[in-house]
């Protein structure tokens, strides 16, 4: 990972005052708002630590969690906090047992990912118990109470594994799917294969999937889209004689699929670098570091089904500044738009902050290095995150001397509030994110108000998804605003009962069950059949024919479930 980075030579001042700093652009359409907040030091390896992926994950509390790969109380990498005004606050230190970090780990590259529960998820790249220290997955608290998940074994007998291709050297940080478990990728350089995409449970089993180069080689995070499937690229593999990359998906059971092979210069992308993100319109849209019209990168869109498309020819020369070698991929705003950074180009080559419009147009928002002394920071090299304040937040890299930044970028887009969780059934109580909560009003899912919900503070609240919820938008209503979800919020279904449990085609079967209203398939044993809703506990379905014995399922906006009991099909 650290071959893309470019060491630049730029003498520029040592010491950077924020104070006076606010940097003010406007568009013809658009005004935004650039504020540094916090110069980072150099660590003990003379540069800031804050490098690709890194990753930024709002807390319960609104702060804004991350790593640093080199600083801390033991130089060996930290956990920490950023506030939204620039305050920095360390959370947690690797390696307190010295030697090789063989507790705790050490160099931690990744960032840190959300729970449902509220803790903080994440890797370290070395350290660990197993062949001298290959990496780690933990957790840590907000208060910085931290656990060990896992120890990589790089394919050797250790804790109790003989063989077990999980490799090692974990950059990306593991993300929470919506059933529970925590799905990553490291890049694979141990045990002979390309990569693996592995799943966690949360106390601490671990499965691993190969990558056979065909499929891709050094992946990259996938993200999880809305049909449950992972979507991700890798940097190389694929094309034997391209060697660029691929876009892959993988199921939950690990079946992993090349969706694109990336050809590469002038009319492909290469080495495809972050995660790609699902837009509203259902694609998937990431970056390539290279390749495109002028091999400085390139901006594409895929379908769930493959259909690939390139988008933008980045080049840093090019008079709308649009920047070049971007590597931290693109971030979904509540305004549907797309946005992202590039490690160079810009006004001085130090890097710039686009906005992609999904089936319309790339447009540049900020160019680094904007005024004398780069106070805003240079080499931007992380990805962007929205805060639940409505405004982007982000961290430049700097150099060996100087200008390493995390700064706010403000859109004028509106407060809302995001859930950690996806999905949940009625009854389960789930978290938000989000601000004002101590005047909270109301909470409804898609209309349906819930009757139980708490301000745990004035950034986090609870609320028991009600009876009769809708797959759909979230609302509260403070004192202060209304504030609608980033994502609609899908109430699983619950299927109780089948009456009767046998009989032939035609037959009309009654199903009770929880959540049943938005239901738009039922199917015995695979077959589809017709259906009517008579409410949300009840749902009356008929026999198709060439129907067999087995479950009966029912799918909805929200989900799918099951019958416990088997319809028996009788001549």
């Amino acid at each position: 990972m650290k071959s893309h980075r470019t060491v630049l030579s730029l003498v520029l001042p040592l010491v950077l005052s924020l104070v006076t700093v606010a940097l003010l652009l406007t568009a013809a359409a658009t005004a935004q708002t650039f504020t540094p907040l916090y110069t980072y030091p150099n660590t003990s390896n003379n540069s800031t630590g804050v490098d690709a992926p890194a990753l930024f994950s709002q807390g319960p509390d609104g702060e804004l969690y991350s790593t640093i790969q080199t600083n801390g109380t033991y130089n060996y990498g930290s956990v920490y906090k950023m506030s939204t005004t620039g305050v920095y606050t360390s959370v947690y230190s690797f390696c307190a047992e010295g030697g090789f970090c063989n507790t705790t780990g050490d160099t931690p590259y990744g960032g840190v990912t959300l729970g449902t529960d509220g803790n903080l998820y994440g890797t370290t790249l070395g350290g660990g118990a197993c062949d001298q220290g290959v990496g780690t997955i933990f957790k840590v608290t907000p208060a910085g109470a931290w656990t060990k998940l896992w120890d990589f074994t790089a394919g050797t007998a250790c804790d109790g594994y003989t063989g077990l291709l999980d490799e090692g050297a974990p950059y990306y940080a593991p993300f929470q799917a919506v059933n529970g478990d925590f799905y990553g990728v490291d890049q694979g350089v141990y045990s002979g294969t390309y990569g693996i995409f592995y799943m966690i449970t949360t106390k601490g089993k671990l499965t691993a999937h190969p990558f056979n180069y065909a499929d891709g080689a050094n992946p990259n995070i996938p993200t999880q889209g809305t049909d449950g499937n992972f979507y991700g690229t890798t940097q190389g593999g694929g094309d034997p004689t391209c060697k660029c990359g691929v876009v892959y998906k993988a199921t939950a059971a690990g079946k992993i699929t090349a969706l694109h092979t990336f050809k590469g210069y002038p009319t492909d992308g290469n080495r495809p670098i972050g995660a790609l993100v699902q837009a509203n319109d259902g694609d998937f849209y990431g970056t390539t570091y290279q390749g495109g019209a002028y091999n400085e990168g390139a901006i594409f869109k895929i379908s769930a089904s493959g259909v690939y498309t390139l988008l933008f020819s980045l080049d840093f020369a090019s008079p709308a500044l649009l920047g070049s070698y971007p590597v931290a991929g693109l971030t979904l705003g509540t305004d549907g738009k797309l946005y992202g950074v590039t490690e160079h180009g810009g006004t001085n080559n130090y890097g710039t902050i686009f906005q992609v419009v999904p089936g319309g147009d790339l447009t540049f928002l900020h160019s680094f290095c904007s005024v004398a002394g780069c106070p805003d920071g240079i080499v931007p090299e992380t990805p962007l995150v929205q805060h639940t304040n409505g405004k982007f937040y982000g961290t430049a890299s700097g150099n060996s001397l100087c200008c390493g930044v995390f700064y706010s970028f403000d859109m004028g887009l509106p407060p809302f509030t995001r859930l950690p969780a996806a999905q949940g059934k009625v009854g389960a109580t789930v978290g938000f994110l989000g601000q004002d909560f101590t005047g909270v009003k109301s909470v409804s899912f898609d209309g349906i108000k819930a009757a139980t919900f708490k301000a745990t503070s004035d950034t986090y609240l609870t609320a028991k998804v009600p009876a009769g919820a809708l797959t759909g938008a979230v609302k509260i209503v403070t004192s202060v605003s209304t504030l609608l979800g980033s994502h609609n919020f899908k109430v699983l279904p619950t299927v109780k009962t089948i009456s009767p449990t046998s009989g032939v085609v035609g037959t009309v079967v009654t199903i009770t069950g929880i959540s049943l209203t938005q239901t738009t398939k039922v199917t015995f044993d695979g077959k589809v059949a017709t259906f009517t809703v008579i409410n949300d506990s009840e749902i009356t379905a008929t026999v198709p024919t060439a129907a067999k014995t087995g479950k009966i399922a029912v799918t909805t906006a929200g989900g799918a479930a099951s019958s416990a009991t088997t319809f028996t099909v009788t001549p």
